[in-house]
């Protein structure tokens, strides 16, 4: 029911909009982003969408219904992208949507619900050290401490929302209420290996994990490779090299049948960061994701606990502060329901599986039930320039998406 080969041709053109030499990037914020941008406004008003960006910067689609009373159905992703990042992460979600409503009005389907489709603003973790802007707005998450966070230029996400045309000052306004939504139904690439270990072309996920991102700052004393004997340093990077290897054997042990854990420290600013210096001072972000609160609550806290006797010889600082936080998400059961009636309809196998990454969803529950549907990737590879989904998972994907949205009109329409 859907037209695969406009989708994909979607998919394609809206890849181009990234950096020649670093593909395929397209970070949050930047004129590379912009201009996608304008090509997805595009794109949704000849879907016959009526488009708008909220005080947040979210790019909101809107395809009005025949029960203007009812919530809205939403649908969507991001458009923005990691660093050397993948074409189908967040894209397909988005691109997704709005094949949805070419195909409503190409088969003259009128929906009792507003249908939206939404390119959530930084999904991504954006150099202001905030991920998932618009959604966080969109649930009233985005506080003022996170508006003055600074980029390592000193521009705070704040202005950085002024400079892409969005309006801070009326982030309030974007704030919806608790079921205010309808449904929110996502369309993703799993991100990992499972569903195409097990040739299933549908994944039906049951939660998205938590996960806490932790800013920490160790402070040394800088100094002469050559002159300063090793028991006279006070080396940061040898601190923050006990704390990367205390993270991954903490996470590995916690790791299990009872948990879902891992840890990173995927970022590491070092200073002078010269060759003949000792390190004075070492800025990273430790992130720690898992289906369990509780382990969330204290893991940062335990590795400095458990790495203290080692680090106290090296007589350094350090100091820690919490960039973001999110809970364990749990997807509705009727939602789940209706993608797993849905996939069989349509002769597609399904599987039920957690989502180990973070999704804007995160922070729509808030304003109403969430579902998400996985397709698989070549190799469970996602966040780097091999991201690839073929075009049947793509068409597969979209179709489920389509006519969960189709009988979630029908059921939510009842009385």
């Amino acid at each position: 029911m859907i037209n695969a080969d406009r989708l994909w041709r979607n998919i394609e053109t809206l890849s181009t909009f990234t950096d020649p030499a670093n593909p395929w990037t397209r970070r949050a914020f930047t004129p590379l982003h912009q201009q996608g941008r304008r090509w997805l406004e595009e794109q949704m008003e000849l879907a016959g969408l009526v488009v708008s960006m909220d005080g947040a910067g979210n790019l909101i689609g809107r395809r009005n219904g025949r029960k203007p009373n009812l919530h809205p159905l939403v649908t969507g992703s991001h458009t923005d992208t990691v660093n050397a990042g993948g074409r189908f992460d967040g894209i397909l979600g988005v691109l997704a949507g709005i094949e949805v409503a070419h195909s409503l009005n190409e088969h003259e389907l009128e929906l009792d619900h507003p249908l939206e489709v939404i390119d959530f603003m930084s999904e991504e973790p954006s150099d202001y050290g905030i991920s998932c802007v618009g959604s966080r707005a969109m649930a009233g998450k985005l506080d003022a401490v996170m508006l003055s966070s600074p980029d390592h230029t000193g521009e705070t996400l704040a202005q950085g929302l002024s400079r892409i045309g969005a309006q801070p000052s009326t982030i309030a306004s974007a704030k919806r209420a608790n079921k205010s939504t309808a449904a929110y139904l996502e369309l993703h690439i799993e991100q990992g290996p499972v569903l195409e270990q097990k040739d299933l072309p549908i994944g039906v996920v049951t939660h998205i994990v938590g996960g806490r991102r932790i800013a920490v700052t160790i402070l040394g004393t800088a100094g002469h490779s050559g002159t300063t004997p090793m028991p006279l340093r006070s080396d940061a990077l040898v601190a923050a090299s006990l704390l990367v290897a205390g993270a991954y054997r903490q996470a590995t042990r916690l790791n299990g049948s009872e948990h879902y854990v891992v840890a990173t420290v995927g970022r590491l600013l070092v200073e002078p960061n010269m060759a003949n210096a000792i390190p004075g001072k070492v800025d990273l972000v430790l992130e720690v994701r898992s289906d369990s609160n509780s382990v969330l609550d204290s893991f940062p806290e335990d590795l400095l606990s458990v790495i203290a006797a080692d680090i106290e010889p090296l007589d350094v600082q350090i100091s820690m502060k919490e960039l973001t936080r999110s809970d364990v998400t749990n997807c509705s059961s009727e939602l789940i329901q209706v993608i797993d009636a849905v996939a069989s309809e349509l002769g597609y196998g399904t599987m039920h599986l957690p989502s180990g990454a973070g999704h804007d969803g995160v922070y729509i529950s808030q304003t109403g039930p969430i579902g998400m549907i996985f397709v698989p990737c070549l190799n469970g590879r996602s966040h780097c320039p091999e991201e690839w989904a073929a075009l049947e998972a793509v068409q597969a994907g979209t179709q489920v998406l389509l006519h969960s949205l189709l009988k979630l009109d029908r059921t939510l329409s009842q009385p």
